[in-house]
Order: C-alpha cells, then sequence, then structure tokens
C-alpha cells in the first residue's frame, strides 16, 4: 500500500469513529481545563490581590502570552492529529505568543533602569514557577497524548511536543493567576524553561506512545 493510501484510510478511519475527531479535542481540552484548574486551586490558588493586580497592563500580558500559546498550540496539535491535514498556517500562528513575550521584554528593557533588571528576571518565585507550571500540566499532558493516539499523527514527535506546549500555555495560565512576579523578563525566563519542560516530555510521550 502507498503511502498516500495508507494516510487516507487512516484519516477515513479516525473520522469514523464514535465521536468526530474536532468534537474530541474540543472536549479534551474542556477536561484538560477542569483537571488544571483543580490541581491549581488544590495547590496555589490565585494571589490574594488578584482583583487589584487585574486591573494593571503587567499582570494582565502575562495572560494574552500564555492564552496566545496555548491557543496556537491547540491548533496546530490538531492539524498535526489529523492525517493530510494543512499544517503551514498552524505553524506560523506558533510563533505569535513568542513575538508578544519579546515585545514586552524589549518594552521592559526600554522603561525599567538596567539596574533593576537583574531583580526583576530573577524574582521571587523562579523555583515555584519551575515546579508548579509542569505539575498543572502535566494531567492535560496525558489527556493530549492520548487524544493523539485517538488520531494518527504522521510525524509524533512533533505532535507531542505541540501537546507539551499546548500542556505548558494551559497551566502557565493557571499559574499566572498567582505569580506575583509580573515582569515579561521573568516571564520569558522561566516561564518558557517550565513550559519547554513540558514540550520535553510531550516530545518523549510522541515518540514511545503516539507513534503507530
Amino acid at each position: 500500500m502507498r503511502t498516500e493510501d495508507l494516510i487516507k484510510a487512516l484519516d477515513a478511519d479516525a473520522r469514523s469513529k464514535a465521536m468526530p475527531l474536532r468534537s474530541a479535542w474540543w472536549l479534551a481540552a474542556g477536561v484538560a481545563a477542569v483537571i488544571a484548574g483543580a490541581v491549581f486551586m488544590m495547590t496555589i490558588g490565585p494571589r490574594p490581590d488578584f482583583m487589584a493586580a487585574a486591573h494593571t497592563m503587567r499582570f494582565l500580558s502575562k495572560f494574552l502570552f500564555t492564552i496566545m500559546l496555548a491557543a496556537s498550540a491547540f491548533a496546530f496539535v490538531r492539524a498535526l492529529s489529523t492525517p493530510g491535514a494543512s499544517t503551514g498556517k498552524a505553524a506560523a500562528w506558533m510563533a505569535a505568543a513568542p513575538v508578544l513575550v519579546a515585545v514586552a521584554v524589549v518594552l521592559e528593557l526600554y522603561a525599567v533602569p538596567e539596574a533593576d533588571w537583574g531583580r526583576r528576571l530573577v524574582g521571587s518565585n523562579m523555583m515555584v514557577c519551575m515546579g508548579l507550571i509542569p505539575l498543572i500540566g502535566i494531567g492535560p499532558l496525558a489527556i493530549f497524548l492520548w487524544m493523539l493516539r485517538y488520531g494518527a499523527p504522521t510525524r509524533p514527535v512533533l505532535a507531542g511536543t505541540a501537546a507539551g506546549l499546548l500542556a505548558g500555555g494551559l497551566a502557565a495560565t493557571f499559574y499566572a493567576a498567582h505569580c506575583f512576579d509580573d515582569s515579561p523578563l521573568f516571564v520569558a525566563t522561566w516561564y518558557t524553561i517550565a513550559i519547554a519542560a513540558l514540550a520535553l516530555l510531550g516530545a518523549l510521550g510522541g515518540r514511545f506512545f503516539v507513534r503507530w
């Protein structure tokens, strides 16, 4: 059987399942959000001054980055899970979150005296950040990897990486509600490292559990 015929057969098989793949992904995202929210509330919860902080642009900018990452990764991993689907547009959108945080960092460096750069970069919760984001995201990552098995990705390692980025964006969105370090320098460094850890786990999951 030619590769093209195999891909078409797998795609037809995926579409014939009880729940369409598109709907299954939305259901999985909802379940993952509930799990992430439950872990977040049972471990750290939102910061005490959440409502006051929500009126500041620095606090809200964290969510702009994390939500954009989660949204673009969701579109990308869904495309990767469907054999024969075009992934170019979704892949291009993956650059949106890094660009946003890079612009925020540049503005931060321009507005803040150089003497304060190091303090804002290190922050006060970097170890908590790097521990809690993977903790919140590991459950959603497991769900997204299972969803990749429900589909039929032809590039399992890339799909697993995208699933890790999706889990990381989701987890970071919840963690941002607790984090007292609102500096883009902090977000660009420690959030990225924590999300990258989930992306690495996702790549390993794609390599060993998603391949077909």
